[in-house]
């Protein structure tokens, strides 16, 4: 996601390198290298060409910081429209106290049905919602059954009429059931087609006007660059929406559809998909993402991640185990089985400060730890509670039976040693937990 575009705005800042103040004659240069690299994005033209005559206004302007050197002077300009281009603050989604109606569109294939399950998932854990997803798709029968597995992983209710072929009816029907079985948040899932016809436009002008949503969001895949920013325009005009949902970012991507959409229907992006596991749901915060961008990393959305994943009680236990010397490879396993589950190793990586461009071209999958693991799991009660016991000839089977050679266990067993004494020292407890709390504190 976006490595293309920060690799090209990296190059553009070069060109003030060495300059000693801004001019005409060196910000024209860079100005027009970082219109190509917005260009080379899928950014639209207009919003490129806006984007870039605003970094010079502001560069050549009184309030610059004459103190700072030209390329930073720049970054930090560029830093500010692009929060500014992709919506400036974050937005929320907007639920009521009681009863919250959410209206799901976009066109077939764009990844609605799968986001309105991640949705429902993320308002029932991090909001303490219990929301009904409505099966309105009445056209596409898979639709149906995706909307069923995936609600049945979560543990949320599904509202289907399978004979009958009225998704405005169903619609109706699906908010007296939610009220009557104490559902807060219906989430209705909508038919799309391949392209935009008039047959879909009524069929979802129809639903809105039955159900009266306090929230419509627009579903569009982001791999579609600026056919989705047209799409969106259409949709807009007809529906007024609420915000837009950006799905498959995780993808090979130029990113011009969630730098433009903005400019264009003046409506916020409000999530982003980034995988297709039932958590790879993100909420959308422009500054953050300009953070990544332009290389700053999201150290923020790092930490909340990790701290979504942390059980406060293990912490505390934990924090007990190191502080008396006791960690082993027991308590070490968990701490890796912890940063797995907080999603891709190579995104997470990226968003530490400075590590994007330093992993864009590594081979980084999920499988990162799975030797670690088996290593591991190839232990003894005895080796992992004491690991002073593993001897050569330990280390030998442990080898064998991991499916791994010696020199591995050998470093595997040193780093554990190595992150033993930092954890030590790490202020605020210890561990993983603590680590977090540290840097958040910072970032404040």
């Amino acid at each position: 996601m976006f490595d293309n575009l920060s690799e090209r705005l990296e190059r553009s800042f070069k060109i003030l390198k060495g300059q000693g103040r801004i001019t005409e004659i060196n910000i024209a240069d860079a100005l027009k290298d970082i219109r190509r690299a917005l260009l080379d994005a899928d950014v639209s033209y207009k919003t490129a060409k806006d984007f870039t005559n605003n970094v010079k206004d502001k560069a050549m302007g009184a309030d610059v910081v004459k103190s700072i050197q030209p390329k930073q002077q720049i970054i930090k300009i560029v830093h500010s429209e692009l929060v500014e281009l992709m919506g400036g603050e974050h937005a929320d989604i907007n639920l009521q106290k009681t009863f919250t109606v959410i209206l799901i569109a976009g066109l077939q294939g764009s990844g609605k049905t799968t986001f309105t399950a991640k949705l429902s998932n993320l308002l029932k854990q991090k909001k303490g919602k219990n929301p009904l997803l409505v099966a309105g798709d009445v056209y596409r029968p898979a639709a149906i059954e995706q909307l069923k597995v995936m609600a049945e992983q979560i543990g949320v209710s599904v509202y289907t009429e399978e004979d009958n072929k009225n998704p405005v009816k169903i619609a109706k029907a699906a908010l007296i059931y939610a009220k009557n079985n104490a559902h807060d948040v219906v989430i209705i899932d909508t038919a799309g087609r391949l392209a935009i016809d008039q047959e879909m436009m009524k069929e979802i002008s129809d639903i809105k006007k039955a159900v009266k949503p306090d929230e419509i969001l627009f579903v569009v895949d982001s791999m579609t660059g600026q056919d989705a920013v047209n799409t969106a325009k259409e949709f807009n005009d007809l529906l007024n929406f609420d915000g837009v949902v950006l799905t498959k970012l995780d993808g090979d991507t130029r990113g011009g559809a969630a730098l433009t959409i903005r400019s264009v229907v003046n409506k916020p992006i409000k999530f982003v998909g980034t995988g297709e596991k039932i958590d790879a749901l993100d909420i959308f915060y422009p500054k953050r993402m300009a953070d990544r961008i332009l290389g700053m990393g999201d150290i923020v959305s790092l930490v909340e991640k990790a701290e979504e994943q942390i059980d406060q009680e293990e912490a505390r236990r934990l924090q007990k185990r190191i502080a008396k010397n006791q960690f082993d490879f027991n308590d070490f396993l968990k701490q890796l089985n912890s940063i797995k589950k907080m999603g891709n190793i190579k995104d997470l990586v990226s968003m530490i400060p400075g590590m994007g461009k330093m992993t864009k071209n590594l081979d980084i999958d999920d499988d990162a730890f799975k030797s670690i693991e088996a290593i591991i799991k190839s232990m003894t009660p005895e080796e992992r509670t004491n690991p002073k016991v593993i001897n050569g000839s330990r280390r030998k089977r442990i080898a064998k039976g991991s499916g791994t050679d010696l020199q591995e266990v050998n470093r595997l067993i040193k780093q554990f040693g190595d992150t033993k004494k930092m954890m030590r020292m790490v202020q605020g407890g210890g561990n993983m937990a603590g680590a977090m709390r540290n840097i958040k504190r910072k970032r404040k």
